[in-house]
């Protein structure tokens, strides 16, 4: 945890808060803050500043300061295939931290029906992992979620919008032109599931839009091409 998000409720008082639970585990056990010590804090969906430890009784109380915006977000629009429900938690949190503004989970052939009545989807969770990712990289500002479990209404009907204004990467191995690099402005990126989409599926999404290209020989898990797919385009 790089930053200790605070949220409207955690405010005792104008510029006061007390804090509880994970937070203030993580605070004694692994920052092992005491009373005078100053944390990177910051309100969800609002600024950053410091918060300056003046009591532990009764859970971690703070004086805050937020006096500066949070990193900005990426122009950048990820639609991912639902990962297993084990690889979902690192990849919301991987997409989070990375900065992405609007992540898009959907369905794909290999995508197993199970996977979407996994407890990982359930909304406590998602928001959760999502958290996780904006205290690793001290952002305070959720990315937009969307679910959506029929692919074909999805690319037909609404993927073209999305990747309007943008440039359109369809993460695909095999495929002979190479992923562009850095070639500035918003970037609409679609990824696979392990497997890869299958021929039917690439060419609905090339039809909708969509560029396929290639990271190189390399086959990759779903959280590394996120992250090594964002680190090439931007």
């Amino acid at each position: 945890m790089n930053l200790v998000l605070l949220r409207e409720e955690d405010f005792t008082a104008p510029g006061r808060v007390r804090i509880q639970g994970r937070r203030l585990r993580h605070v004694l056990e692994v920052h092992r803050a005491g009373v005078g010590d100053e944390l990177v804090v910051g309100l969800l969906g609002g600024a950053v500043g410091r918060g300056r430890v003046t009591s532990l009784e009764g859970g971690l109380h703070l004086d805050v300061t937020l006096d500066r915006p949070p990193p900005p977000k990426l122009p950048l629009t990820l639609v991912l295939a639902l990962p297993r429900p084990k690889v979902l938690n690192r990849t919301l949190a991987a997409a989070t931290s990375l900065g992405a503004a609007r992540i898009f989970l959907v369905n794909a052939w290999k995508v197993e029906k199970s996977y979407w009545k996994s407890p990982r989807l359930s909304e406590e969770n998602l928001l959760e992992q999502r958290i996780l990712g904006l205290e690793q990289a001290r952002d305070t500002v959720l990315p937009e979620l969307h679910l959506r479990r029929l692919l074909r209404p999805f690319a037909e009907d609404e993927l073209p919008g999305i990747l309007q204004g943008t440039l359109p990467i369809l993460a695909h191995p095999g495929v002979p032109e190479p992923c562009p690099r850095a070639p500035g402005g918003p970037v609409t990126l679609v990824i696979g599931p392990e497997g890869g989409f299958i021929p039917a599926e690439v060419d609905l999404l090339a039809r909708s839009g969509c560029r396929p290209v290639n990271l190189g020989e390399r086959i990759l898990r779903v959280e590394t091409a996120v992250a090594a797919l964002t680190g090439r385009l931007f």
